[in-house]
């Protein structure tokens, strides 16, 4: 987030992780991010009359969220006086874009840096009439999945809704994406998807993830549907019921071993709560979201999770749940750990999955070459901050909690 004077700083304590929506000494109020209710009740704060509240909301949400407004001047249907007093009280303040890649196959990954000076990642996978934004959660992670780039940077706090939200409004500028006032109505979406499988673990940062998802998923603005958005997370088992009545998006869940011995090495949040009680949740979620089923994402680690014993577990372990099983080819990084399965073991895993009765398409790496591909997630001040100080990055994290940056 920055104003006319650069980026915004605001005190991190490690107590504090979230950042206050309104800024220190006065600051000016980002109207990004905040729900309906939310912006109701800072429009009456700032001296709008109740009753005229709804309609304003109504009017603002829309230039922000469908026409792609950033400054209230050029909010026409509204007063002049008026559009001083959202001037004087308010901004429309997305996160700066330091660095933009572009891959050989299209696919973009954008560096941002947000309040306090911290940067995240995020990246948008083209595809044809179609195309999917990859977002973050938290700048780093609390978890440490081995085979997760992300996961060797600590976590540092969470991301606001704004900050969230931010990210999509980020790639539909780049893109050029927002509608032309007058011009013909056009359905292709280009950001037609999103997916919280970027840096963090999503249902750590619930609140704001939550309330971001409510701007996004807004019939009068952003307009995605709530099959449209897909939440990956490592298996915080506490979160996922709520996640299926206030968020009711679908779920992706990285789950990667089919026994807790391999689970705990590979995912170390199963240490908290193991492959059975996951799965016990996760039976539930279909039903309370109304989904229509789960996906599980299985990165393919050689000589780790890829035997045929593993592909025949895992049909076990899911039996009875609506699902699909996304087999990742492991995107390798350096210090890696891991490396890639063969591409006729990953074949013949597959095939296993499949005749078991579950969809289990092999997903095609993007963006490698920019490290924009699945786990390969790692803000530059972190790879920075090493490289000025001369600290070697180590082979594989500490033992800890695993992310969900695997998508």
């Amino acid at each position: 987030m920055t104003t006319s004077q650069g980026p915004i700083a605001a005190p991190i304590t490690q107590d504090v992780l979230t950042i206050p929506r309104k800024l220190p000494e006065g600051g000016l109020v980002n109207l990004v991010g905040l729900t309906r209710e939310q912006l109701r009740a800072a429009l009456i704060e700032a001296g709008t009359p109740e009753k005229q509240a709804k309609m304003r909301v109504g009017q603002i949400w829309q230039w922000i969220y469908h026409w792609g407004v950033r400054d209230f001047a050029l909010m026409t249907n509204l007063a002049k006086e008026y559009r001083a007093l959202l001037a004087e009280r308010f901004e429309i303040g997305l996160p700066e874009v330091v660095t933009r890649q572009i891959s050989a196959d299209g696919t973009r990954k954008y560096l941002l840096r947000i309040a306090g000076g911290h940067e995240v990642e995020a990246v948008y996978i083209p595809e044809e009439n179609r195309g999917t934004l990859c977002i973050s959660s938290q700048v780093g992670c609390t978890l440490t999945c081995s085979f997760c780039h992300t996961g060797t940077q600590k976590l540092v706090r969470n991301l606001t809704a704004g900050e969230i939200v931010g990210q999509v409004l980020v790639a539909r500028d780049d893109l050029g994406e927002w509608p032309e006032q007058g011009a013909p109505k056009d359905e292709t979406r280009l950001v037609s998807n999103v997916v919280l499988m970027g840096m963090g673990e999503p249902l750590y940062n619930f609140e704001n993830v939550r309330d971001a998802m409510k701007v996004v998923m807004d019939g009068e603005g952003l307009t995605l549907s709530r099959r449209r958005i897909t939440l990956s997370t490592s298996g915080v088992v506490p979160e996922i019921a709520r996640a299926a009545e206030e968020i009711g998006c679908l779920l992706a869940v990285s789950f990667h071993a089919t026994t807790d011995e391999v689970r705990d090495r590979l995912v170390p949040i199963n240490k908290r709560w193991n492959i059975e009680t996951l799965l016990n949740a996760l039976r539930e979620y279909p039903r309370l979201s109304n989904s229509e089923r789960i996906t599980f994402e299985y990165v393919m680690l050689k000589g780790v999770n890829d035997s045929d014993a593993d592909a025949r577990r895992l049909v076990k372990l899911i039996r009875g749940i609506p699902a699909k099983i996304n087999l990742i080819p492991f995107n390798e990084w350096p210090g890696a750990p891991y490396e890639r399965s063969d591409w006729e073991r990953i074949e013949a895993f597959a095939d296993i999955v499949y005749k078991a009765g579950y969809a289990s398409p092999i997903r095609t790496p993007r963006g490698e070459d920019i490290m924009a591909a699945c786990g390969q997630l790692k803000s530059a001040t972190e790879r920075a901050r090493r490289e000025k100080t001369g600290v070697a990055k180590p082979a594989a994290p500490e033992v800890g909690i695993g992310p969900a940056c695997t998508s």
